[in-house]
């Protein structure tokens, strides 16, 4: 590629983007920017440079990718827009391109109005910039096409959508929060699409994330090439907040500290939480995976129990589990037979009168569910001859109930990588208090595990012929925690 006018050039002359980062707030911005294009930088920006990357020296050459762990309103996202426009407009791609086929920079994020945000102040950019506003031929509300035979483009964080492409660059917004109930792995699967597009032209992959949990892309490219040992042409820079927004209050940061430490320092300064962990790994959950079976049908002389987890039909799913134990002794393994998953929109009525059919051939005639349900599923079950018991337990009790089935291979569960996502999705939080908590992440969703999940812990936690509700002093319940996890008395 050909750069025709330097970054330097363009974010020191007003008439390109000299006004899009001005004065001294953007002044790290600035120096950053520039070390990505491999152009050098002076004795204070080199300063600047070290003191967010870690590293003594700038690459000198076009980086393969930058990755900004930077925390909220620390204008990491105007950043990414700026890159976006300079490769949009001020870089030649035609020797990399065939001959009418167009370059283009995705703009990509958990979700396409997300990923509109950056694409916004690119707009933006265009709009307010005379010289640059020349340069569109088109534009749409997720596109903008340039006469450099360049588009800009909003896609949702997907790897479908990531492939069949040729990118001259690659935006990724908050790659730390990116789900998906398909893929326990979507930041990795997401990323390792894209960066075949851009192969081709040697356009560089920029991801911006506010930092969370010690897992993910986001968490384990900081740790391997943040700082001088890192690969000098994959460029990691963290920062809090304020040290790239100066103008930032500091009340705001003080304020938010006050209501939830753990939350603001990663927000607001930029460091990865560790008061959040993966409930369970992947390697344990696949190993009470029986591969090829997706459901086991009806065995007469064997009784069935089950679980469900009630939707309205607004937001979540309404889901089902259906399962037995089998064996003798202490070890009776927890075993999955079945599971229904309705998304939204659903009619409730028509849901629980499909998974009462379910019910019956299973003959099940006593269900149990999520006890913040309300009435509705009650009388919606009675309407079939069915009971509807509400759990003792929340949620987080049920996870933390099935955690040692899973790591001693005490439940068999059904091939479906959506309910294995969802369990490796869960997070394990600690508060201020001590006391944890087991949930799915932002932007995750728990509706099918938290159905497998109580069946099957309900299915165990009775067979081993008590529950912890039963026990009250410290030693009684350190006692039941370890029978739990052992199969035994201590």
């Amino acid at each position: 590629m050909t750069h025709l006018v330097t970054m330097r050039d363009a974010l020191a002359d007003p008439h390109l983007l000299g006004s899009v980062m001005p004065g001294e707030t953007w002044k790290a911005w600035r120096a950053l920017l520039i070390a990505i294009m491999g152009e050098p930088l002076d004795d204070d920006e080199r300063a600047i440079f070290k003191a967010l990357t870690g590293r003594d020296r700038e690459p000198l050459e076009l980086v393969e990718e930058f990755w900004a762990v930077v925390g909220r309103r620390g204008g990491k996202t105007r950043a990414a827009a700026v890159l976006a426009v300079y490769f949009g407009s001020f870089v030649d791609h035609s020797e990399k391109l065939a001959q009418g086929e167009r370059g283009v920079i995705p703009f990509m994020a958990a979700s396409s109005r997300q990923a509109a945000v950056a694409f916004g102040y690119a707009v933006g950019i265009f709009e307010t910039v005379p010289m640059l506003s020349g340069l569109v031929i088109n534009q749409t509300a997720e596109t903008i096409s340039l006469s450099t035979g360049v588009d800009l483009e909003v896609r949702p964080a997907s790897y479908r959508t990531a492939r069949g492409i040729t990118a001259v660059a690659a935006i990724g917004d908050e790659a730390a929060f990116w789900r998906s109930d398909n893929s326990a792995n979507p930041d990795t699967e997401i990323l390792n699409a894209i960066r075949p597009a851009l192969a081709t032209t040697g356009g560089p992959l920029i991801v911006i994330s506010s930092p969370y949990a010690r897992r993910g892309e986001v968490y384990a490219t900081w740790k391997r090439h943040f700082g001088p040992k890192g690969d000098p042409l994959i460029l990691v820079a963290q920062a809090p907040s304020k040290t790239l927004n100066p103008s930032l209050p500091q009340k705001v940061i003080d304020r938010a500290i006050e209501r939830d430490e753990a939350s603001a320092r990663a927000e607001y300064l930029a460091e990865f939480r560790t008061d959040i962990e993966a409930f369970v790994t992947r390697e344990v959950v696949e190993a009470c995976v029986s591969l090829g079976v997706y459901e086991r049908a009806p065995v007469a002389m064997v009784q069935y129990k089950a679980f469900v987890d009630p939707s309205g039909g607004s937001a979540d799913s309404f889901t089902l589990a259906i399962g037995h134990l089998e064996g003798t002794g202490l070890k009776k393994t927890a075993v999955l037979d079945a599971v229904r998953e309705t998304k939204p929109p659903f009619s409730p009525e028509a849901v629980v009168a499909d998974y009462a059919a379910l019910l019956k051939r299973y003959r099940v005639s006593t269900i149990v569910g999520d006890r913040y349900a309300g009435e509705w599923p009650r009388e919606a079950f009675r309407n079939h001859h069915i009971t509807y018991e509400a759990s003792a337990s929340p949620k987080s009790d049920l996870y933390r109930d099935l955690l040692p089935y899973l790591n001693s291979g005490e439940v068999d569960l059904l091939e479906s990588e959506r309910i294995v996502s969802q369990l490796i999705g869960l997070e394990r939080r600690t508060s201020r208090s001590g006391k944890d908590s087991i949930d799915h992440g932002p932007g995750g969703h728990d509706d099918v595990a938290n159905a497998v999940a109580g069946v099957l812990s309900t299915l165990k936690t009775k067979a081993s012929g008590y529950t912890l509700d039963n026990v009250g002093t410290d030693e009684e319940i350190s006692r039941a925690w370890r029978r739990l996890q052992y199969g035994g008395w201590f």
